[in-house]
């Protein structure tokens, strides 16, 4: 779990958020694919790769932080790029040596 103090607080749906707290390795595939059904349905253009997309990495941002989509979008833009940086960041971390991936 990752916690990621905000710049400033945000105010929504009548709670003020000073901080949100990421659970990364509580997401499945089944997120990832509803998250990329959302960028769909909300007629967001997505990058041909979904990790370089801000709507899918904040869609998936608000599910790992369990808050709504709308307001991840609410977060002053440091704090945005931050959070959906840090989804990114996770996302493509493969954990293994990078020779293994390439092939050499």
């Amino acid at each position: 779990m990752e916690t990621i103090k905000l710049t400033k607080p945000v105010s929504y749906a009548g709670k003020e958020y000073k901080e949100l707290e990421l659970d990364l390795e509580g997401l499945s595939g089944a997120d990832m694919i509803a998250a990329e059904q959302e960028c769909l349905v909300l007629q967001q253009v997505v990058s041909p790769v979904a990790e370089f997309s801000k709507t899918y990495l904040s869609s998936l941002a608000a599910r790992a932080a369990k808050v709504d989509y709308e307001m991840i979008k609410q977060l002053p833009v440091r704090d945005f790029t931050y959070v959906t940086l840090v989804v990114q960041n996770f996302l493509l971390d493969t954990g293994g040596p990078r020779e293994e991936l390439l092939g050499a």
